[in-house]
């Protein structure tokens, strides 16, 4: 039975890859149905029932959340090409599609992306995709590594987790204003508090992205800092990156008290890792959660 089950699992992933590396293919029941080996048939009722959502609305959100990034990070690419790369005949069609599930028309996301909405859209894309992909971990998974020192420069955002999105998406006009894209500044998150503490006024969380430019003092939003340097035990998230805490548990619950290594004094952090196009047909992030050791 486990052996058939994952010979299972193992033929829908095909298919996820295959989706993600040929969105501006034909991706029909025909083609897909095919790259799994199951009838036409049964294979749309298989996939709606194993990711929770048919292969046409996957394949949409797929190409929307390509969009998307396309639109945030890529103002070279206009408007009319995003959306004909995401199987749109014409602009408007795909600005009425993106305004509906956004709340933004594409060139006011272009300018000024609304995070909130955004997320919750591509809630249904991220449990399909999680369903198959690895969610326990194991001593394996762990390595540890020297990281150097990276000075940064950091927004913090101290309060209630509701206005994180807000935090955000300041944060990503700051460092769109000052030239410092994802693909080329690495982006941080140290984690001050926990995910969900007890009074929601506790929540504590730094946003940073590399650099070593001086930071205006009368900046008002952000100021400089230092990630320090050393010793970090270090596991690669590629699932459900919105919510690190089953992985930072497993860290400090399993992994640190069996490994005979000491946490150093400074909190657990993360480095998110972002598609670079045009290589990477889907954007996406992977994240690598770091606990700094002694």
């Amino acid at each position: 039975m486990k052996a058939a089950l994952q010979s299972y699992h193992a033929r829908m992933q095909r298919v996820l890859d295959h989706i993600d590396q040929h969105l501006d293919d034909d991706l029909d029941l025909d083609a897909l149905s095919s790259v799994a080996a199951y009838s036409k048939y049964h294979f749309h009722r298989q996939f709606t029932a194993t990711f929770g959502l048919s292969v046409h609305r996957y394949v949409q959100l797929a190409r929307m959340k390509r969009a998307s990034h396309r639109l945030a990070h890529m103002d070279a690419q206009s408007v009319t090409d995003i959306a004909m790369d995401a199987g749109y005949d014409a602009p408007d069609a795909f600005a009425r599609a993106f305004r509906q599930r956004f709340g933004q028309s594409p060139s006011s996301f272009r300018k000024s992306p609304d995070w909130a909405p955004w997320l919750a859209a591509f809630g249904p894309l991220d449990n399909a995709r999680s369903k198959l992909m690895q969610i326990t971990y194991e001593p394996d998974d762990v390595t540890i590594r020297d990281v150097p020192p990276t000075p940064v420069a950091i927004m913090e955002h101290r309060g209630d987790r509701a206005g994180l999105p807000d935090t955000i998406q300041r944060f990503i006009a700051w460092r769109k204003a000052a030239g410092l894209s994802p693909q080329t500044s690495p982006t941080f998150n140290v984690f001050r508090s926990e995910r969900i503490p007890a009074n929601p006024a506790d929540y504590s969380m730094d946003l940073c992205v590399g650099t070593d430019q001086p930071i205006d003092a009368h900046d008002g939003q952000m100021k400089a800092g230092i990630i320090p340097g050393g010793r970090c035990a270090v596991l690669r998230v590629a699932h459900n990156t919105n919510n690190l805490e089953p992985a930072a548990l497993y860290l400090y619950r399993d992994w640190l008290p069996a490994s005979g290594e000491e946490a150093r004094d400074f909190p657990i952090y993360c480095q998110r890792h972002f598609s670079v196009f045009p290589n990477v047909p889907v954007p996406d992030v992977v994240c690598e959660l770091f606990l700094p050791l002694k």
